[in-house]
């Protein structure tokens, strides 16, 4: 764990996986909801730090949170959001080869993984989402798309994530969904928050 002060109000905690993030963000919270943590209006993780704003002493802050004993976090703690989608997408052939499996092979080793949401970031309501197993990772596509879908299901190395609205992007492309991962309207307005569990089932609308 390296800790760095950002400004005059702010702490970065960088440490070395995105098991360790997930862990150390929902500590950070936990404390934070405890009381201990007092000042702290904003913690946003990322793919290995965790930023706290609003600090007010970083230096006595960081002290503390070096002799922290953060504890893994359990598969299943944290929320569970369920998202239905239909596998057609333009890349499911060559994930599925890249697998070594058959295409109908794809929504049985997705729909077995709980992945959990890291991060966001890239746009509003965007999701980076972790649990792929080592062996069901794929590259970026050599020639990124200029639009994908709104609602597109997407894989890029250790991540899966979900296209809030029609943009650039060279992931991966394996199904589609119509849930609303943005809606300034709803609150909260993304449907996924770092920390959220997600699951994907066959058969969405």
């Amino acid at each position: 764990m390296h800790l760095l002060p950002v400004g005059e109000r702010g702490l970065l905690i960088e440490v070395g996986s995105a098991a360790e993030v997930a862990a150390l963000h929902a500590e950070v919270l936990r404390r934070r909801d405890a009381g201990e943590l007092a000042g702290v209006r904003e913690v946003v993780p990322a793919a290995r730090t965790v930023l706290l704003d609003g600090v007010r002493d970083p230096g006595a802050l960081a002290g503390r949170i070096a002799r922290w004993e953060v504890p893994a976090l359990a598969d299943t703690e944290g929320p569970l959001v369920t998202v239905p989608v239909r596998y057609d997408g333009p890349d499911l052939a060559e994930v599925a080869a890249a697998w070594r499996v058959a295409p109908d092979e794809v929504p049985r080793l997705v729909g077995g993984t709980v992945f959990r949401v890291a991060f966001c970031g890239f746009a509003p309501g965007f999701g980076y989402l972790t649990g792929l197993p080592p062996h069901l990772r794929v590259p970026r596509r050599a020639t990124p798309r200029t639009a994908v879908p709104a609602g597109s299901l997407a894989l890029a190395g250790e991540y899966a994530g979900v296209y809030p609205r029609s943009s650039p992007g060279g992931w991966q492309l394996i199904g589609s969904t119509g849930a609303v991962l943005w809606d300034p309207a709803r609150r909260p307005a993304a449907l996924f928050a770092p920390g959220v569990r997600v699951r994907f089932t066959e058969g969405g609308s």
